[in-house]
């Protein structure tokens, strides 16, 4: 039963982890960080990301331009370039360490430790993407916040409001921080069981033939 339940908790952890890891990738790379309605013309909107700034039109289509200079982008924007890279990098390091160190992956079962340890490492990694990921959405959306509320700024000047990449976003942050929180929960709490396998079968009969020995020899 332990076993059962160390399993499913394992791929439940893997699996959030992989989902923020997919949500984190789509929202480096959506155009959809912030979107601006034209009062003054309702069928265009704008939309801006990361990399490129779109004008959505109902009858012309979606027009899109990349930024031509990163030096240009204010500050929010080529940080944020920097930790969604960070955060997808890490992402994959975290799916590769703790894949090897699930129970169901035969792969090191006669090296329990090593499993626990791919395990925490992978966990830690999740937890370093998940806010890697959190800290440019967030910052982003205070920035954009700011400048809607400026009292500076004319009322008649349209305001920039948050667009759908920023939610993606932190549902991406918490999946990868609560999927890292649960692999290490399981790697520290429960004890490695090894995987069904030749080698554990192997070991038990080796360690029943010493058992039978050390009888006989009481028996003597």
């Amino acid at each position: 039963m332990a076993l059962v339940v160390r399993s499913v908790a394992q791929l439940a952890g893997i699996s959030l982890s992989l989902l923020g890891w997919v949500l984190s990738c789509l929202t480096n790379y959506l155009p959809h960080w912030k979107n601006l309605n034209l009062d003054l013309n309702e069928m265009e909107n704008w939309t801006m990301g990361l990399w490129q700034v779109c004008v959505v039109q109902e009858e012309g289509g979606t027009q899109c331009k990349d930024f031509e200079s990163f030096l240009a982008l204010p500050a929010e924007l080529r940080i944020s370039r920097i930790l969604m890279f960070l955060s997808n990098g890490l992402g994959l390091l975290g799916l590769l360490a703790s894949g090897f160190g699930l129970d169901c992956l035969r792969v090191g079962e006669t090296r329990p430790g090593l499993k626990k340890g791919l395990l925490i490492l992978g966990g830690t990694v999740f937890w370093a993407a998940g806010v890697a990921t959190l800290v440019p959405v967030s910052w982003v959306a205070h920035v954009t916040v700011q400048e809607f509320w400026d009292e500076t700024m004319p009322e008649i000047v349209p305001r920039w409001e948050f667009g759908e990449a920023l939610f993606l976003g932190w549902s991406a942050g918490f999946s990868l921080l609560l999927g890292g929180c649960l692999l290490n929960c399981v790697a520290c709490v429960t004890q490695a069981v090894p995987a069904p396998g030749p080698y554990a079968v192997v070991e038990t009969q080796c360690h029943r033939q010493h058992l039978e020995m050390k009888k006989a020899r009481l028996k003597v």
